[in-house]
């Protein structure tokens, strides 16, 4: 029986009064996000797939009411001078409003469910996303402390996947997470968690995510994760993973692996340091050992359809990518191994990790 506690109530009844017509796809467990598009026009994204609901608000003016107390909710302002908000509810839902006219059909409000599902390789293997043999070859990869990147585009599952690798660290690490909206959830004991902070209404106090990397640097990290590498933080994250902060987890928007490793590239040059683009090409290449590739299916259905090594082509200076998992489709969609043997199979030895390796053995042997 679940013990419903005073706070519990309390932040019950504020959200009843804060979105009393979208509290019955709160309640929803189904319901992964709620998207507002207007008074009139209430969608939700459940297994995958995009729904409209029969869900109103009775006018802008409702809707522009309950945008207002959502920002009080979570401590911070939205009008007209300030028409853009970006928090997170108090069980951990990212909420994202933009007013109208901005919006044009009427003030927009995004709420991205905080999944209270257990995150293990176990729900990949549930869900189809992995095989067992890809789930034991990632989580010997970071066991290994080989540096990581999940790719992939929006509602691809890359959060997820962040989480259930972090699974895998040592209870004894210590563990850094730097992100621009606090998202990921690692069940560890020794976590540090940060999150960028925006200017206030007079332009101060904003902190970035490259601010938070680079202190982060100075804090004795076991293991670093960035939630979401989108600009210039890039190029600390490429320097930081040369430089012995080996095992760091990242994730940003792409659509393949060759596609991550040119848009890491491509972050780094916006830090605008002069970085000769051959010098910065083979840095990244040295850094970036493995890509998760992850992707939605028009189905809904999520599922990595590339894991690949990292080299750079020293005749060329162009990066290659060398598949050890990649997707079958010539049935049911399924990642199979492509006979590829890894780089990090020479490691396994002297690492002490051969007793990890049970289903992998063809592939790392």
């Amino acid at each position: 029986m679940t013990t419903t506690t005073t706070e519990d109530q309390t932040y019950r009844a504020s959200l009843e009064f804060f979105l009393g017509p979208l509290i019955p796809l709160l309640d929803d467990e189904s319901v992964s996000e709620i998207m507002v598009n207007g008074p009139k026009a209430i969608f939700i994204e459940r297994g995958g797939k995009i729904e409209r609901t029969d869900i109103t608000f009775r006018d802008e003016d409702e809707l522009r009411a309950a945008a207002n107390n959502i920002a009080q909710f979570v401590g911070n302002t939205i009008d007209d001078a300030s028409p853009i908000l970006d928090g997170r509810l108090e069980d951990g839902s990212r909420v994202a409003i933009v007013l109208h006219p901005l919006s044009a059909h009427g003030t927009s409000i995004n709420i991205r469910r905080f999944s209270k599902q257990a995150q293990t390789p176990d729900f990949l293997l549930k869900v189809g996303s992995m095989t067992a043999e890809a789930i034991e070859f990632v989580e010997i990869a970071v066991a290994s402390h080989q540096n990581i990147v999940v790719s992939g585009g929006t509602g691809s599952g890359k959060t997820t996947l962040l989480n259930i690798l972090s699974t895998v660290f040592d209870e004894s690490e210590r563990i850094l997470i730097i992100e621009d909206t606090r998202e990921l959830q690692v069940n560890k004991p020794h976590v540090v968690q940060m999150e960028a902070r925006p200017p206030d209404a007079y332009g101060r106090g904003k902190i970035t995510v490259r601010d938070l990397f680079i202190t982060s640097l100075r804090m004795r990290p076991d293991r670093i994760i960035v939630g979401e590498v989108r600009r210039g933080e890039a190029l600390d994250l490429v320097q930081a993973m040369n430089s012995g902060h080996r095992g760091t987890l990242a994730t940003l928007h792409a659509d393949t692996p060759s596609q991550a490793c040119g848009r890491l590239e491509t972050m780094c040059l916006l830090a605008d340091i002069g970085l000769p683009l051959a010098a910065l090409r083979r840095q990244v290449a040295e850094a970036l050992d493995i890509v998760v590739q992850a992707t939605r299916l028009s189905s809904g259905r999520r599922l990595v359809t590339h894991i690949s090594e990292i080299e750079l082509d020293p005749a060329t200076n162009d990066y290659v990518v060398h598949d050890i998992f990649a997707l079958d489709t010539t049935g049911e969609p399924t990642l199979v191994w492509t006979g590829r043997r890894p780089k990090l199979a020479d490691e396994l030895g002297w690492k002490g990790l051969s007793d990890m390796v049970n289903l992998t053995k063809e592939i790392l042997r």
